[in-house]
């Protein structure tokens, strides 16, 4: 008895998580053991400050396991930064035989600029957000006064890396957004119009975005929220090219088959 559609679709589906859950445990083991160097990369931005500011400094860890979760955090983010091209080819070969020929060649070049816009806005964060945040919350440190005590900085490893890791991967899935907009329109379901007119709309979603995936201070909010809106004005350029680029093609087809 022959396998139903429905079947053998969700045992491909099930073969390919497997693959990408095994890969993805495999690269963990991997960056466990670089966890340390990782962790270095990381803690570079605010090391350097705080290097600059001269006097001494440490990462502190308040309890017990807080140091090992930590390590073990930072090489499942790691493993996921590193396995994310797998992942994504895994799902491109899902869901490729069900589409058209000039389907799969719509999707392929999204797919491949996926991991691009995401890594710009990973960079963004490390070397453009991170030290200018990082001054900002740092210039708040006060010396001792006569009869007081210093406000010094004393980071908690995990806070740190939480934050640190938390904002790159905010920044880079938020680079996705003209990549999803374009792929839209290209795909019919909205206008280049639909996106003109929710522009403002667009703009005040950017700084509430901004406001929850960034530190609470006006540089940080700032720093994503205006690259946002930047994407969006560039998406709605590049949908008009696709948009008409795609109506042109529609009625090159009516024609031929007229």
């Amino acid at each position: 008895m022959n396998e139903t559609p429905l079947l053998s679709h969700l045992i491909e589906l099930r073969n390919r998580l497997v693959w990408c859950v095994a890969v993805l445990a495999a690269a963990f083991v991997v960056c466990y053991f670089f966890a340390k160097p990782i962790y270095g990369f990381l803690v570079e931005p605010l090391a350097r400050i705080l290097a600059a500011k001269g006097g001494n400094h440490a990462m502190i860890f308040t309890q017990l396991t807080e140091a090992f979760f930590t390590y073990l955090s930072v090489a499942l983010w790691a493993a996921f930064f590193v396995t994310s091209p797998f992942i994504l080819i895994q799902l491109w070969k899902f869901i490729a035989p069900g589409l058209y020929e000039h389907e799969r060649k719509m999707f392929l070049p999204y797919l491949l600029a996926t991991p691009v816009l995401f890594l710009a806005g990973a960079s963004l964060a490390y070397y453009a957000v991170f030290p200018a945040a990082w001054s900002f919350f740092l210039s708040f440190e006060t010396p001792a006064g006569p009869g007081g005590l210093p406000i010094q900085l004393q980071a908690r490893v995990g806070d740190y890396l939480s934050l640190a890791m938390s904002l790159i991967l905010a920044f880079g899935f938020s680079f996705e957004l003209p990549l999803a907009l374009v792929l839209m329109v290209h795909a019919g379901m909205i206008q280049v119009t639909d996106l003109r007119r929710f522009r403002r709309y667009a703009i005040v979603t950017a700084f509430i975005v901004a406001a929850i995936f960034t530190p609470p201070d006006v540089l940080s909010q700032l720093s994503l929220a205006i690259p946002l809106c930047l994407l969006y004005e560039a998406a709605i350029i590049a949908a008009g090219f696709v948009e008409k680029a795609r109506i042109t093609a529609k009625e090159r087809e009516e024609t031929q088959a007229s």
